[in-house]
């Protein structure tokens, strides 16, 4: 029997079937990326550009073959999965351009005695070999995101993409060889928890760039040692209306951001703190716009919700809401399953301590919460090992700038949600939600490091 069995998370079917990498293939391919570092330093930074101009192209021109991969392994909705094509191809294109654009600086020496007519040029120059590990859920965009940046910087990268994804990251990397990159510059492999292990802890991996739960960090960081770790976690991410806020724009965001996707995203709008004055308003408005969203097969272009990743998602998210309603909570919509879909559900009087809402919660449910004043929400949102990114609707500039003081976080986005995100911007979070922070531009400077040569 094999290792894995992909299953569509819609149907049931079967797709495929394979067996994991060994800790041999992952020597092997290791010892590949090893002659591919000559490969990468005699690239120039502008062939690099062109390369990754190619692989744009190329992700457009096969975006509807790669959307399609993304919902059969996923269930994402096929109008969600072009999306992310689009992105992943704004990724690929920013890649390139930072390709040409990575800068050091000049320093002289003067500034501080004894040391008078030297001139120190500082530049950045690739790690080595960086391990990509990517997460189910953007299967494609994500990769780009590490392997677009790590390629740029001129490194050489072993990519691990989520089991369900084998055949999405398949296609990936054989358009990136078609695109230039050479076999000995990109592999992929799907390891086993031991062989993933091996790698981690391998000496010639020089940084792991990951995407996912924090139990699978703290073990890689255990494992790692003296390696580059950027990490980018999970997030118990808040979506913050004020009363002089746009409800309808906060509605909008708030159904976009949290039931696309199924709500499994990282930056999802998983917990909402309403003010009181606008607290049933907001409420009525959201539970209208959310009854008339389709659920359903996620191939069909008008559908908006469809299935989790797998039964064991669903029973999850499943028995967190019982739980919820349970120890109190009000079921304003939803409260339905079907297979691995939950129906998009809303809920009010959730206590703070509901699993629920005390640990990031990966479905389509909204519990909302009404608060009466700052400090009261700013305690709230602060409660949490999370600190990834926030959202807040409001006309106050002022209270726009305290938030941003005030809110444990890595972005706050005004008069958007938690889920924000553009390719170059930079993106990542503090205490559990992560170390170090992508974003084109700034994964290349994670993925990097600074030489500086005396003359």
């Amino acid at each position: 029997m094999a290792d894995y069995q992909i299953l569509n998370p819609y149907s049931g079917a079967l797709i495929e079937e394979y067996d994991f990498a060994s800790r041999e293939q992952v020597e092997n391919s290791l010892a590949q990326l090893v002659q591919g570092r000559e490969v990468q330093q005699a690239t120039p930074a502008f062939e690099r550009s062109n390369v990754l101009l190619r692989l744009a192209q190329l992700l457009q021109e096969r975006k509807e073959e790669l959307a399609a991969l993304i919902t059969e392994e996923t269930g994402k909705t096929i109008s969600d999965s072009r999306v992310e094509i689009d992105r992943a191809y704004n990724t690929a294109l920013a890649s390139a351009m930072e390709a040409r654009g990575i800068s050091g600086e000049a320093l002289d020496s003067d500034a501080f005695p004894p040391q008078r007519e030297k001139i120190g040029v500082v530049l950045w120059k690739p790690l080595g070999t960086v391990l990509c590990i990517t997460p189910f859920n953007f299967p494609i965009n994500i990769a780009v995101h590490k392997i677009g940046p790590a390629f740029a910087a001129g490194n050489t990268i072993l990519f691990k993409p989520g089991p369900q994804n084998k055949r999405s990251a398949e296609l990936l990397v054989e358009l990136c060889y078609a695109a230039g990159m050479d076999s000995s510059v990109l592999q992929m492999l799907i390891p086993d928890i031991d062989a993933t292990s091996f790698a981690v802890a391998h000496p010639q991996v020089h940084a792991v760039n990951f995407t996912g739960g924090t139990a699978a960090a703290n073990a890689i960081a255990a494992r790692a040692g003296y390696k580059k770790l950027l990490f980018e976690l999970g997030g118990n991410d808040p979506l913050i209306v004020m009363p002089d806020g746009d409800l309808d724009a906060a509605v909008h965001a708030a159904i976009n951001q949290r039931f696309a996707t199924a709500g499994q995203r990282c930056t999802a709008a998983k917990r909402l703190f309403v003010h009181r004055e606008v607290f049933d308003s907001f409420a009525a408005k959201l539970v209208a716009a959310a009854e008339k969203l389709k659920v359903g097969n996620p191939s069909e272009d008008d559908t908006f919700v469809g299935p989790l990743i797998h039964a064991a998602a669903a029973d999850e998210v499943e028995e967190r809401i019982h739980s919820a309603v349970a120890g109190g909570a009000r079921v304003l919509l939803g409260n339905r399953r079907e297979g691995n879909i939950i129906w998009p559900t809303i809920l009010d009087n959730v206590p703070d301590e509901a699993a629920l809402v005390a640990e990031e919660t990966f479905g389509p449910v909204m519990p909302l919460r009404a608060f009466d004043t700052v400090d009261e929400l700013v305690k709230l949102v602060n409660n949490s090992p999370f600190g990834l990114q926030a959202g807040v609707f409001t006309q106050n500039l002022a209270l726009a700038k305290q938030l941003f003081n005030r809110l444990e976080v890595g972005l706050l986005a005004v008069n958007d949600g938690p889920g924000f995100r553009a390719e170059h911007f930079p993106f990542g979070g503090v205490k559990e939600s992560g170390v170090g922070r992508e974003g084109v531009r700034y994964a290349i400077r994670e993925m990097s490091y600074q030489k500086a040569l005396v003359i």
